[in-house]
């Protein structure tokens, strides 16, 4: 069986909240708004990736991380993107974050998936996805581009499969690699 496999960093109950909060203002808009308990920073979808490989992923991953240290990503905006003149999605925006790109090319290495160096790797949270049409039938657009000033600790890198059904769609954890 093949399931859609992530790799996240999952964000504690508090900094959810605080980001729901924050995008109550724009709940009239026509925005499919990720749910508080499915928000996360994304490093990698790996694709519809079978039961016997998932065992392999989780330890590459776990192997990996265990010898770093925990740090800090800070978060900076609020913004709609790519841009308000072509919108797709509502997101919480972080400052780039050298260790994060460092991280994400040794974990992508370990898994030979590795292409090419970022950059620039500037971690994001997906607050919700907008309804083209409708927003584009909008007679006024919200000006979107707000300070939003936390700090997401990364404690831990997360493995995760998409999960639907039984009326509940979101992410199912597989595996919590700890960093040290």
């Amino acid at each position: 069986m093949k399931r859609k496999i992530f790799i996240n960093i999952n964000l504690n109950g508090q900094i959810s909240r605080r980001l729901a909060k924050s995008c109550a203002k724009w709940q009239a808009f026509p925005v499919k708004w990720t749910k508080e308990d499915n928000l996360h920073i994304e490093l990698f979808f790996l694709g519809y990736v079978d039961n016997e490989v998932v065992l392999d992923i989780c330890q590459k991953v776990s192997e990996v991380v265990k010898n770093r240290a925990i740090f800090d990503l800070e978060f900076k905006k609020i913004v709609i993107t790519p841009s308000p003149e072509n919108p797709r999605e509502f997101r919480a925006i972080a400052k780039s974050s050298e260790e994060l790109k460092n991280l994400c090319e040794m974990i992508e290495k370990k898994l030979e998936i590795f292409v090419v160096s970022k950059k620039v790797f500037s971690p994001h949270i997906t607050l919700g996805k907008i309804r083209k049409e409708k927003w584009e039938e909008l007679e006024e657009k919200p000006l979107v581009g707000e300070k939003a000033s936390f700090a997401v600790s990364v404690e831990a890198i997360d493995i995760m499969a998409s999960h639907f059904g039984e009326g509940k769609n979101g992410f199912v954890l597989i595996e919590s690699c700890p960093l040290k």
